[in-house]
C-alpha cells in the first residue's frame, strides 16, 4: 500500500463486447467508436428506481449522469452487530431521496490531507450509483464497483465523483463505504470464537455491496454479469483480496489494482494486536464471551480514542488478515502461484513516485516543516541492517541509490521506497500473467496536481494517489486537501485513462479490442514493450526489462521474501 517514513527510523507495512461506446476523439486508438454520449433523461422524470429494498429517487447531475447518493446497503453495524458480518438492510416502502452521500466511517488517522474528517461514526454502510442511462435498451451497461483507499483505516466514497467515468465510458459506477480500522479489520480471540466469519469485516462489507449490485443493478440499467471490482491503494489491496477470496467468486468479472498490493497479516499477529486493544480498552485479555460483550459495549468514542492520531496509526490496528474464511490462511503469492484465485482479467500498476506520498505526509505533520536531509537518507540506509536483511544490504542500497545522484535527499528516499514497492507488485503481476490476461501500467505524469500544500523542498511528482483526479474529477483528498483543476494536457491524459478504464470494464481489455496501444503484459518476452507508461503529452510503452532496470527489481527480489 505505502510506507510511512519516520525520521530516524523506518516503519514498513508490508463472451466479450468487441467495441466501446465511449468518448469521441480519444487519442491513440483507445476509443473504438464514438456516439456513446449519455442519453439525457426526461427533465420531468423523478429518476425513481425500485430496488429490492425499496424505491430510491436520484437526480440528474450537470454532466447528464443520474446520481443516487447515500443508499444504505446494510443494517448499521452497531451494538450487538459490531464485529459481526454485515446484514442486508431491511426493506422500506417510502421513497428514499438519494441526493446526499452517506456519512463516512469512523477514522482517526487521516494521513495528512488525504482523508477525513476524523469522526466516531459507526452508521456508515452506504453506497452511491452513477448511471448515464437508466434505460439502456437491449444491452445493459457494465458496472465498476470502486473501493476507496486509505490504508483500510481512513477515507470514504464521498469525494469519488463517478460522473466522468459514467458519462464518457457509458458505464455505471458504484462507490462504497466500508468499515475501517479497529471496526473493519480486527481479530480478537473472544470474538473470533463466536462461530461467525471474523476479522475482515471491511472486506465482508464490500462483499455485501457486491451482492447488492447483483440484486439491484439491473434496475439502474446495469449488467450484473459484467462487473469490474477496482480500487486504489488500500482499495487495490482489497480488490486483490476479492480476487483471492473464495467468498467473492462470481461477484465480478474483471479487477483493477491501482497502486500497490499487500500480503495479509497472519491471524496470530492480528489477534495479538486485538488482545492488546482489548486490554487497553479495559476489557481484559481472555477469549471469553464476557470480553466480547465488554468490547461491544464500548462507545464509538472510546474506540475512536484508541484508533491512533491524525498522523499515526494505532498499534492495535491490522490491515487484511489471514482469517481462514474470507481470506485463506496463506500468502497471496503462494495462492496465485498455485492458481487458487478467481480467474478474471486484471489491470494493475503503480505510480512513478509512490513513496512521495508518505514522505509528504511526514513533512506535512512536522512543525516547523523542513526538507528531508542527508541524515534522513543515512537513517534510511541504516534501516537495511543485517538484523532484517542479508549482510551487505546497506552498502548495496547505497551503491544503487547514491545520494549525489539525486537533486535532493527526498528524491533519493522516493526512489528507494518506490522501487521496492513497484517491484513487489511486478512480482505478483508476473504470477498472474501466466494464468489470466493482465494489463500493466505505470503512471508517470510528474506534473500531476498535488493536494498537499506547498512545503519546503518537497516535490510531489507522480506521487501515490496522484492519478485519482484523472479518473474522479475534482478529487482532492479530505477536507484539508487542496483542489486543483486539470490543465488542458492533463485533461487529455484524463480522457485517455477514462477510456482505458472503461474499455476494460466493457471487455476486459483497455483497448476495447486488439493489442494496441496498450499491449498485454508478456514478461516471458522481457524485451517486448508490454507495460503502458501514462504520461503526457504522449503515452508510451516500455518492456519488462526496461521496467526491471529502472526500478532495480533484481536487487529487491534478492533481499525480499516474495
Amino acid at each position: 500500500m505505502f510506507k510511512l517514513f519516520h525520521r530516524g527510523r523506518n516503519a514498513q507495512s508490508r463472451g466479450q463486447r468487441a467495441k466501446f461506446f465511449g468518448y469521441a476523439g480519444i487519442a491513440l486508438g483507445f476509443a473504438m467508436a464514438a456516439g456513446g454520449l449519455p442519453i439525457e433523461a426526461n427533465a420531468t422524470s423523478p429518476y425513481l428506481v425500485q430496488t429490492k429494498q425499496g424505491p430510491v429517487q436520484g437526480f440528474l447531475g450537470n454532466s447528464g449522469v443520474v446520481e443516487f447518493l447515500g443508499i444504505p446497503y446494510a443494517v448499521p453495524p452497531v451494538g450487538n452487530l459490531r464485529w459481526m458480518p454485515p446484514k442486508a438492510h431491511a426493506s422500506w416502502t417510502k421513497v428514499l431521496k438519494a441526493t446526499a452521500a452517506g456519512p463516512i466511517c469512523l477514522q482517526a488517522t487521516t494521513l495528512g490531507p488525504f482523508a477525513g474528517p476524523a469522526n466516531a461514526n459507526e452508521d456508515c454502510l452506504y453506497l452511491n450509483v452513477y448511471t448515464p442511462d437508466l434505460n439502456p435498451g437491449k444491452e445493459p451497461l457494465p458496472v465498476i464497483v470502486w473501493i476507496h483507499g486509505g490504508a483500510n483505516l481512513d477515507g470514504g466514497s464521498t469525494d469519488y465523483d463517478g460522473t466522468k467515468l459514467a458519462a464518457q465510458g457509458r458505464v455505471i459506477v458504484v462507490t462504497i463505504n466500508y468499515r475501517l480500522g479497529l471496526l473493519g479489520f480486527m481479530a480478537n480471540p473472544a470474538i473470533d470464537a463466536e462461530g461467525h466469519p471474523f476479522a475482515n469485516y471491511g472486506l465482508m462489507d464490500q462483499q455485501l455491496a457486491l451482492k447488492w449490485v447483483q440484486r439491484n443493478i439491473a434496475a439502474f440499467g446495469g449488467d450484473k454479469n459484467n462487473v469490474t471490482v477496482g480500487g486504489q491503494s488500500a482499495g487495490s489491496v482489497d480488490a486483490e483480496s476479492h480476487v483471492i477470496s473464495p467468498l467473492s467468486a462470481g461477484l465480478f468479472q474483471h479487477a483493477i489494482f491501482q497502486s500497490v498490493l499487500l500480503e495479509p497479516s497472519p491471524l496470530s499477529t492480528a489477534e495479538a494486536k486485538g488482545v492488546a486493544f482489548s486490554v487497553a480498552a479495559g476489557c481484559g485479555s481472555g477469549a471469553t464471551p464476557s470480553v466480547a460483550k465488554c468490547l461491544r459495549r464500548l462507545s464509538a468514542q472510546q474506540i475512536f480514542d484508541l484508533s491512533g492520531t491524525a498522523s499515526t496509526a494505532a498499534p492495535y490496528e491490522s490491515n487484511i488478515i489471514q482469517d481462514g474464511q474470507v481470506l485463506p490462511s496463506a500468502t497471496f503469492t503462494s495462492l496465485i502461484a498455485a492458481g487458487k484465485f478467481n480467474h478474471v482479467p486484471i489491470m494493475g500498476g503503480t505510480t512513478e513516485d509512490e513513496q512521495n506520498f508518505s514522505l509528504g505526509i511526514t513533512e506535512y505533520f512536522e512543525n516547523p516543516r523542513v526538507p528531508f536531509s542527508a541524515t534522513d537518507y543515512d537513517n534510511k540506509i541504516n534501516s537495511f541492517g543485517a538484523a532484517n536483511y542479508p549482510p551487505g544490504t546497506q552498502a548495496k542500497v547505497k551503491a544503487l541509490y547514491p545520494l549525489g545522484a539525486y537533486a535532493s535527499p527526498q528524491l533519493a528516499l522516493d526512489a528507494i521506497g518506490t522501487d521496492s514497492t513497484a517491484c513487489a507488485q511486478r512480482y505478483s503481476h508476473i504470477l498472474y500473467s501466466s494464468q489470466v490476461p493482465l494489463y500493466y501500467y505505470e503512471f508517470d505524469d510528474e506534473t500531476a496536481p498535488s493536494y498537499f500544500p506547498v512545503m519546503p523542498g518537497f516535490q510531489p511528482l507522480a506521487y501515490h494517489t496522484a492519478d485519482i483526479p484523472y479518473l474522479f474529477p475534482g478529487w482532492h483528498g479530505g477536507p484539508q486537501g487542496i483542489p486543483h483543476s486539470l490543465n488542458a494536457g492533463q485533461e487529455k491524459l484524463s480522457d485517455e485513462l477514462v477510456a482505458a478504464w472503461t474499455n476494460f470494464a466493457w471487455t476486459g481489455n483497455p483497448n476495447g479490442q486488439g493489442n494496441a496501444p496498450w499491449p498485454l503484459y508478456t514478461p516471458n518476452k522481457p524485451n517486448v514493450p508490454s507495460i503502458f507508461a501514462e504520461t503526457r503529452p504522449n503515452l508510451t510503452t516500455m518492456s519488462d526489462a526496461q521496467f526491471n532496470a529502472k526500478h532495480h527489481c533484481n536487487f529487491w527480489a534478492s533481499i525480499s521474501t516474495y
